[in-house]
C-alpha cells in the first residue's frame, strides 16, 4: 500500500502544480481551490507512505513524479518548449527515481 499511496501522492502533486499555473497567481477561484485540495491530499498520502518507506526514497519519488509530470503537462497543456536538454533532464530524474527504488 505505501507505494500506491506514494504514486497517487505524486500524481496529485502534478494536479496541484497545473492548477497553480491555471490560477494565475490565485486570481481565479476554481483552480485555486483545486490546487489547495490536491496539495492537501498529496501531502496526506505522502505522510501515509512515509509510515513504511524511508524518508529519502519517498520524498525523491514524490518530487520526481511531480517534476517530470509537471514538465510533461507543461509541454502538452501550455505549449512549453521541448528541447534535447529538457528531455535529458527529465530522463535523469526518472533514472534517479529508478535507482532510488532499487537501492
Amino acid at each position: 500500500m505505501p507505494w500506491i499511496f506514494l504514486t497517487f501522492a505524486g500524481l496529485l502533486e502534478i494536479v496541484w502544480a497545473v492548477a497553480l499555473k491555471q490560477s494565475h497567481g490565485f486570481t481565479r477561484l476554481t483552480p485555486s481551490l483545486v490546487m489547495v485540495t490536491a496539495m492537501a491530499a498529496s501531502l496526506a498520502l505522502l505522510a501515509l507512505a512515509m509510515r513504511s518507506l524511508p524518508l529519502g526514497t519517498a520524498y525523491m519519488i514524490w518530487t520526481g513524479i511531480g517534476a517530470v509530470g509537471a514538465f510533461i503537462c507543461g509541454v502538452l497543456l501550455f505549449g512549453e518548449a521541448v528541447t534535447g536538454l529538457r528531455i535529458a533532464a527529465a530522463t535523469l530524474i526518472v533514472a534517479g527515481m529508478i535507482m532510488m527504488k532499487i537501492a
